[in-house]
Parts: structure tokens; sequence; C-alpha cells
């Protein structure tokens, strides 16, 4: 392999060397010209490129000898075993947070803005009234960044710091889990949390194997049974050296990953990786930043604006007639205008943003609600696609044993006693034979099984089929004693006593534990397992004992499991397996019943499983058992051969039994689903589950409404029958559409763009068979081809990368764990609360926000008006209108309490929005914040910031002194009429923070009274207490402050009469 790639690194070299003198000559030619048109670009690229490569070198993966307690005869460099979850270091922390902030264009502005006032030609007014801003801004996300690094620094150092015995030469040690090597043996207890990856040599438990919680990793609840390697098992101390030298063939059961938890017993491993080499490092990714798509509209509104202060500086510096240094005047200008773009936006929106994740918190009909991503909860009333799993999320992944088709007969919830009745019977009279017959009772029995010619009764039929059920799971019954939980072999040891009240089941999938519980309660108990034994307990009370031989445990390949089982009494060996009908139809006799009836237990919702069995005799199983043992021993291309193995078992089989498990579904899953529909958003079910069982939920979940048709895409495989079939569902109207992923995967190949658009008209998608990457796939092909926000709802592991992967991701705290919630971006209780959380919630944040960002952008725009009436009246100097803390002033003390008591505004009332989901269409259209509404804004500052600054000049010829008081009270108290103009819905907290505001105005016109005068000029001109009382300046404001504010009182009368929003309607 290397030789192969050193060639091909050869002949790559020679081709960029017939080319390089001439891309140098061209070069040399362009010269300067070249450097500044993108050369520059070019060179840091590739410098950085070659940085990076030389950061990222990646390491070969190859195999590595671990030497057992060992760790320092280790050749290799290992990772250090320690979790690092930070973000930054001490060294990056500060570049690392300004990055984030200054990318955007705001931010990055004003940084510009206040780095000019240092030059003494540009200085306008104070220091202070730059910096300030900027400061605050930046000081408040530094310490929000550093407490949750510091929170992130604090975790990591605890779980570092956990000490773990290792084993030595010198006996016990106590090492950090930081300190741990490839090579140690250490020793974990039971509920200790394993620390690297392991392979497992040891436990206390005598049966050789323990279980592990797997929930920090995979987000599963359900123990995981782990295997020692039986060598060292049986090893009777450590430390003694094994003459003969062993080799034992490791599989995935002998590992202990890390970051799981043991649950029984105390473990003995070797750790094999450690640090970043873990799997559980290894799986995860860096997840992306997301900005809400009002972030990013607010962004091209700033844009505009900026646009806007460059083009009204040149005007200015235009009229003024270039004269002198004219260019120092347009920066002068330019710094002037610099409050159109506020400052103050990016604080209010946080702020506001901060707000809604406390309300939503807060909110008592949806109990459970935590906001992780606090920067979009805007995006919640944007949706138009929402993809959800199913498992779990629709359903509540609890299983019920439902249906029992035996091919002739069909046992039903409500027949399932005369089942029990059959096993009482069969087993009686099994053990009256058996004790009357004494020894004989063994070939009686043989001979009546090697004779396959008769047709069995139904009693025998259901006896075989529960006794299959019973045997073929990977299913260990656990017992719980008072002071816990001891293991089941202790506790069968004490005494023989199986009591029914304290026995839980541990499997790896809810359906095993059903079928188990099921036969529990028809009288065929499993009380009692271990790796290589079961106990079955009969209706009469005894035990039966079957010895497992080989266990062939399910995968998502394969989509079935067997076992070999030998019976103690009789020493019969048989072969039972279980799966999906897809698998198991090609393996079992033939027969005309068992697709028909799969496909009747799909509709009903039911998931199928496939029961069979197969007698071997001794010397078949030797056989197989001698074949099974090489293959497993092989180095190359392992799981083919043993696969290849255990399918030469696998032929007609003789078929048992069907069985039909439901999951039921969530409460109120209907009239949420129906709820999101009338409100516009389109729902798509992505489900690793059957086409069959899908369609059902799909149906039975009011998904699909019943009117609607469905259309099921038939599978495809290459270009042309895609083709086809793409052109039979484009003639279909308002269906749904169910499709398989393999078939998606085949469309998506060569009619990506079709297929899109066909499915997006849909009014509901069901795609069945998903892989957790096809999930997140069709989230990034929405997004792509629709260009609109896309919300993900999942509840288990495998839903991480679709929650991620969408613009907006809500993680269920379900059966499987809480991986997704931790994952996503809101994280709810159950299903139904997405309906409050949409309709109320999101509404509400995106109308708050965009009214809010509005109103900012308005207050200094006004402001800019009025300093550009106020230059061009007096001759075009570049002379601030307002000193530094009136500027700060205005921003933060005077107007921020009302401007801010907008995020308390609600157009609708909960109730109404919940009762009239289709108001939610119209905020998907964004109409709340868009350039129209922006431009409205525009001239409305205009004519007021006009108004203000005329009115002052016009009224106060006399007095033209006090021009700067009468002009700002007047910004003032219209500021604050402007705010309760926008309001809808009033809030006690909103006029106090009115009156609040207008107090703080007039106790500061006492004590700043130096600031009121006219730039530098009139500094001496205090403005007197005495003037500020008299009746002329209060008309005169008050006249001023009518003019600017009661036209758009009444123009919003004449609006909300002549066209009212649609909401008005329904409230009237």
């Amino acid at each position: 392999m290397p030789l192969m790639m050193s060639e091909e690194g050869f002949e790559n070299d020679e081709s960029d060397y017939h080319t390089l003198p001439r891309a140098r000559v061209t070069y040399r030619r362009r010269g300067i010209e070249w450097l500044v048109c993108g050369g520059w670009k070019f060179l840091c690229t590739s410098c950085c490129d070659w940085l990076i490569n030389i950061c990222r070198k990646k390491k070969e993966l190859k195999a590595r000898t671990v030497w057992l307690g060992y760790p320092e005869k280790c050749e290799e460099k290992y990772p250090k075993n320690s979790i690092k979850n930070q973000k930054y270091n001490i060294f990056t922390f500060i570049p690392g947070v300004l990055y984030e902030q200054f990318k955007f264009f705001l931010n990055l502005y004003f940084l510009v803005v206040s780095c000019s006032q240092f030059v003494p030609a540009l200085k306008i007014g104070y220091l202070y009234t730059y910096w300030a801003p900027l400061g605050f801004v930046l000081a408040v996300t530094m310490i929000r960044e550093a407490v949750d690094e510091f929170r992130r620094f604090q975790r990591d150092k605890e779980m570092n710091s956990q000490l773990y015995s290792k084993l030595t030469i010198r006996g016990k040690v106590q090492v950090k889990s930081s300190d741990i090597q490839v090579g140690d043996l250490i020793i974990v207890e039971k509920n200790q949390r394993i620390p690297s990856d392991m392979v497992f040599l040891r436990t206390s438990e005598k049966t050789g194997s323990c279980f592990i919680r797997t929930d920090q990793l995979d987000g599963e609840t359900d123990w995981k049974l782990k295997v020692a390697v039986s060598c060292t098992q049986r090893l009777p101390a450590l430390g003694e050296d094994s003459d003969p030298p062993i080799h034992e063939s490791l599989s995935i059961e002998n590992t202990l990953w890390a970051s799981t938890v043991v649950a029984s017993g105390t473990v003995i491993g070797v750790v094999i990786y450690t640090g970043k080499e873990t799997r559980s490092v290894m799986n995860t990714s860096n997840p992306k930043n997301k900005v809400g798509l009002l972030d990013l509209e607010l962004n091209q509104l700033t844009k505009a604006l900026f646009l806007a202060l460059v083009a009204l500086s040149i005007v200015m510096v235009t009229l003024q007639g270039f004269v002198g240094p004219w260019y120092r005047n347009l920066f002068r200008f330019l710094l002037l205008f610099s409050y159109i773009i506020p400052i103050s936006l990016r604080v209010n929106l946080d702020m506001g943003k901060a707000a809604y994740g406390w309300m939503i918190m807060k909110d008592e009909h949806i109990p459970g609600t935590v906001v992780r991503t606090s920067t979009i909860p805007e995006e919640l009333g944007r949706l138009v696609y929402l993809l959800t799993d199913k498992t779990g999320t629709l359903t509540q992944n609890e299983m019920i044993f439902k249906r029992l088709h035996l091919g002739t007969v069909s046992y039903g919830t409500d027949t399932m006693d005369e089942i029990q009745n059959h096993i009482i019977n069969s087993y009686s009279q099994m053990f009256a034979q058996a004790s009357g017959n004494g020894t004989s009772s063994t070939p009686s029995r043989k001979s009546q099984s090697s004779t396959p010619k008769v047709r069995k009764s139904v009693s025998s039929r259901i006896h075989e089929a529960v006794k299959a059920i019973a045997l073929c799971h990977n299913v260990t019954p656990v017992y719980e004693s008072r002071a816990g939980v001891i293991s089941e072999t202790e506790y069968a040891e004490v005494d023989q006593d199986f009591s029914d009240e304290n026995r839980t089941y541990q499997a790896s999938s809810p359906d095993e534990v059903a079928l188990v519980q099921w036969t529990e309660s028809v009288g065929l108990t499993l009380v009692n397992r271990d790796l290589t034994s079961m106990q079955l307990k009969t209706p009469g009370g005894q035990i039966l004992t079957y010895s497992i031989l080989q266990i062939f445990p399910f995968t998502s390949e394969s989509k079935r499991m067997g076992i070999i089982v030998r019976d103690e009494s009789t020493a019969e060996i048989t072969f039972y397996m279980k799966g999906a009908d897809v698998a198991m139809s090609s393996i079992v006799q033939y027969n005309d019943w068992l697709e028909e009836e799969c496909g009747n237990m799909a509709r009903e919702g039911l998931r199928t499983l496939v029961v069979a069995k197969k007698s071997l005799t001794e010397e078949q199983y030797q056989d197989f058992e001698n074949r099974y043992s090489q293959a497993k021993l092989s180095i190359h291309d392992r799981t083919l051969k043993v696969a290849a193995v255990v399918e030469s078992v696998e032929r007609e089989m003789e078929l048992l039994c069907l069985t039909g498990v439901e999951d039921q579904l969530q409460a109120d899953v209907r009239p949420a689903l129906e709820m999101l529909r009338n409100a516009g958003i389109k729902i798509w079910m992505l489900t690793g589950d059957k086409l069959e069982t899908a369609t059902c939920i799909a149906k039975s979940s009011h998904l699909v409404s019943r009117t609607q048709d469905i259309h099921i895409f038939r599978p495809v495989t290459n270009r042309g029958e895609a083709h086809l079939e793409l052109n039979a569902f484009r003639r279909k109207h308002d269906c749904a559409l169910v499709i398989a992923g393999d078939s998606l995967e085949v469309c998506l190949k060569y009619y990506e763009h079709e297929l899109v658009e066909l499915a997006c008209q849909c009014p509901a998608v069901v795609c069945c068979r998903c892989s957790p990457t096809q999930k997140a796939h069709i989230v990034k092909l929405l997004q792509q081809h629709t260009g609109k926000r896309t919300c993900a709802i999942g509840d288990g592991g495998n839903d991480v990368s679709m929650i991620q992967a969408a613009d907006c991701g809500i993680g269920i705290e379900g059966k499987e764990g809480k991986q997704a919630s931790l994952a996503a971006d809101f994280s709810i209780t159950q299903f139904k609360h997405i309906g409050r959380l949409l309709m109320v919630h999101g509404r509400n944040s995106y109308k708050r926000s965009a009214a809010l960002g509005q109103f900012v952008m308005h207050r200094g725009l006004i402001i800019s008006t009025m300093q550009a009436v106020f230059s061009s009246v007096f001759y075009f100097a570049s002379v601030p209108l307002y000193q530094g803390f009136l500027m700060v002033g205005y921003a933060t003390i005077y107007t921020m309490f009302p401007v801010f008591s907008l995020v308390l505004d609600q157009d609708v009332k909960p109730e109404m929005a919940l009762l009239y989901p289709e108001l939610y269409k119209d905020l998907t259209k964004g109409r709340s914040l868009s350039f129209k509404t922006f431009l409205i804004w525009v001239l409305i500052s205009i004519y007021q910031g006009g108004i203000l600054m005329y009115g002052a000049l016009v009224l106060f010829e006399s007095e033209f002194v006090h021009v700067v008081a009468i002009s700002f009270t007047a910004l003032i108290l219209t500021e604050l009429l402007m705010v309760a103009l926008t309001i809808r819905t009033w809030h006690w907290l909103m006029v106090v923070a009115e009156f609040l505001s207008l107090g703080c105005y007039v106790a500061s016109l006492a004590f700043l009274n130096e600031y009121f005068g006219i730039g530098r000029v009139s500094f001496g001109a205090f403005l007197d207490v005495a003037f500020i009382t008299t009746v002329t300046f209060l008309w005169k404001v008050s006249a001023i402050t009518v003019v600017s504010c009661l036209p758009l009182y009444i123009l919003k009368y004449l609006k909300r009469k002549l066209s009212p929003p649609s909401y008005s309607k329904l409230t009237s």
C-alpha cells in the first residue's frame, strides 16, 4: 500500500514540475498587478493550508501491541487520557472571543469608529461616548463566555481527577484518570465510570460477564452485557504465566468503552485506547454555531444603513464644496452620523433572547422545557418543515404484546387465557408422562419429534412457539433485593427463590422484554440466565434448565438473532431463530401465509417478528462448532466467514409463529400534529422502522389525514427505474409520499432536484429505513433546495446528527436516554408541548425581536437626522449637536427601559394563537421585518428628526442658546410616545418603564446643565433652571412633540380601520 501511494506521489510531482517554470514567468510579468488583484489572497490561503496540514498530521491507524501491565514497553507515544471539553485555553481565550464578536459587521464597524477617536484630527467629543457602549457589549460577552468556560474546566477537572486502582507488580496503586496509560491494568468498581477503552479481562461475577450502562455514550437506557476474555477469567490468580501460548479471538463483547458505567460486579481490564482515541471522543462532532434568520436579516439592514451613512456624509461634504481638508471632514461626518447604526442593537437583542428563554422555561403549560441555545428563539416562529423521528417521539417506545399467529389460528389480547390453559395442560401432561415412564421418557419423545409427517395438534404447536419465544432472546432477569441489585447468580445460590415481585428484565431492545414478559404472563417464566445456561419455570413450578451453546446477536445487517440451546433433561439440541420477515422469509420452509399475515399485522401498526426452529443432532452440531470456531479465528474477512458458517445452518427451518408487538402513541400526538398541519408546517417522518409499520403509525397519528391517498414509492435500484417511478408519482395530486431509505438514495443520486421538488409539494412525507446520516442529509437537502427554515425533533442518539443539522433542533427526553435532548437547542418532555412552543413562544419571540430591532434602529436614525439638519443649518460644520454624556444617556438611561419593554408585547393572546394555528402561516412569510417595514421606519425617523430640529430652530430665534435643551427634551418625549404607539398589548411593567425614564430625564436636567450648550461655541451658556420652568419652554416643547407624533397616531388609527391585520378580526 505505501509503495502505491508513493508512486502516485511521484507522478504528481512530475506533472507539477512541467507547469512550474511557465507559471513563474506569467507571474513575473504581472508582478504588482497580480499581488493587488488576488495574489495576496492566494498567498494567505496557501500559507494557512500549509500550517493546518502541519498541525493536523493524521496518524495512520495500525495494529498495536499492548504489554499487559507494562505501559513503558510501548514503542509509540499515545495521547494522554484526559477529557478536554473547553473551547479555548489561557492564550486563545481573548483572541477567540474577540474574533467571534467582530465577525459581525455591526461590531467591527464600531471597533473602527472607536479606534478613530485616538486620532486628534478626528476626535469628536469625549472618548467614552464611543468606548463605553462597545466596552459594555464586550464585557458582557467576555464574562458570559468566561463563566461557561470555567464551568467546562471544572467538569473536566472533576472527571480527570477521579481515582482508580491500578494493578502493578508491587500490588494495587491509586492512579488519577488522566494519568492512565495504554497497557495499564485498571480495576473498576461497581457504579464507577470506565476511564478509557479497555479489553475486559476478568470480573468478580461467577458468570464471567458483567453489565454496563451506556446511556452517556449512545443515549440508550438499557444495560449491555459484556463478556470477560475466557482465558484470563479462568486464571486462578493474576500474575501466573500460562505455559502454552494462548490464541483467543476478541470480539466487540470483550470490550469496555470509555464513559460507560459498570452496573454489576468489579472488573479488571487492560487499557488499549486513551484520550482522543477513545470511541466516545471520536464519535462527537463539533456542532455548528447556529445563527437565526432574524439576525441575518438585521445584519443585511445594518449594511444598508452603512451605505446610507456613507452617502449622507458625501452629500454633506459636497454641499460644503470640498473646501480645505475635505477628506478629514468626510471622516468627521462619518463619525458624527455613526449613530445611524446603533451599537445597542446587539445588546438589546441578546438581552431580549435571554428574556424569551426565561419565559419559555417558566411557562407552566410546558413544564420541564429547557432552552440550551439561547441565540435562536425567534427561529421557532419561522418554521416551514418539521422532521420528526417515530419511535420514542411520536410513540412511547413502550411495547405491548398484542398478537400471536400460528398460521391456522391467531390469538389476540382477549384470547391469551386460552394459550395459558394450553401451556398448563401440556407441561402437566409432560411431567406426568415423565414420572410415569421413568427412564423411557426420553426415547419416546425422541421418536415423536423425528416423525414430522404427523400434523401436530394446536396445543403442541402453541407449546413449541411459547418455548421458542421464551428461549430465543438476549434478556437477563435481574433481582432487586432491599439492599440493591444483587447479581442474579448470587441470589440464586442464597435460596432458589425466584420471587416475581422483585424481578426486572434487562435487554438491548424493548421488543425483547415485551416478549419475555408475555411468556411469563402465560405461564413460562425466565428466572435465571448466565453466559452458559438459562432456566425457565413452568406453571407447575418445575425448573427447566437449558445450556446455551451459541448465540448469534441481532445486527442491523442480518435483521435476525439466533441461539442454539441444549435441553438438560433430554439432551436435545435446538437452533431457535427470530427476526424481521424480510430476512426470515427465505430461511423458513415454504408456507403460504407468512407474507400475507405480516402485511395484515403491519397495517394494524404492530411490529412483527418471525420465530422458527431447527433440531440438530449431536454430530451436526459438532461439525458446525468446529467450522464456526475456525472462522472466528481467521484474521482476514472474519465477519464474512463467520456469516457464511452460520448461514449453512439457517436452511429449511420450521416456522413456528409470528408475533405482533404494539408501540403505543404518545399522549395527544394527534391534536398536536393536527395543529401543526393547520399552521402550514409540512411534517416529514424519518424513521429506521419498516415501511408497513411507519405507514401505519403515520395514519394512526393523523400525520396523513384520512381523506388523503398514500403513494408508496416502489423500490428502485437504477436510474431507469427511478425515472419511471418519479413520473408515476408526478401524476398524483395531493397525496402523501412513503419512500424507503435505499430507494431515496438512488433517486437522490440521479434526480435530486426533481425528487425534492415533488416531495416538497406533498402534505406529508414518510421516509422509512433511514440511517442517522441519511436523516441529516435530508435536512440539508431541504435547506438547500427550499431555503426555508427546518426543525428536527427526536429522542435518541440516532437523531443527534439530524437535530444538529437543522436550523432549530428539539430533543425529547425519552426512554432512549438524554443524548438527543442534550444535543438539541430546545429540550421538551413530551411531543404535545411542541404546539405551544411554536404557536405561542415562537410567535412572540419573532414578533417582539422584529419590533425591538426596528425600534432601536429608528432611535439611531432620528438623532442622525437631527444632526444632519443641524449641520446643514450651520454651514455644514462638522460639529456635534449633543455633547458626550447626552449621547450615552440617550441610548441608555433615558430610553432603554421603555424600548426594552417591547419584549413583553404580544399581539395575540396565547389562547387565540393555539385556537387559530392558521395565524402562524403569516409569520413564515417574514413580513414583520422586511425592507418594506424598515423603509417605513426610516421615513418616520426622517420626518420626526426634521420636525424636532426645525421646530426647535424656528421657535427659538430669540433664545438660540437653548436650542439643545429644547430639541433634546422634545426628542426624549417623542421616543417615549413612539414606544407607546408601537405597543399592542399593555403590561404594567411597560407603564413603570415609561415613567421611570421620564423621571430620570427630568432629574438629570438639573445636574447636567453644562451639557446643554451648543458645541464648544457656547460652552459658557449654562442651562438655567429658571428657563426650564417657564411656560414658554413647556408649550414650545409640547408643540414640537405633538407635531412629530400626532400624524403617526392618526395614520395608525386609519390603518387599523381600513386594513386591519388578520388577528384583529379574531379578537374583536
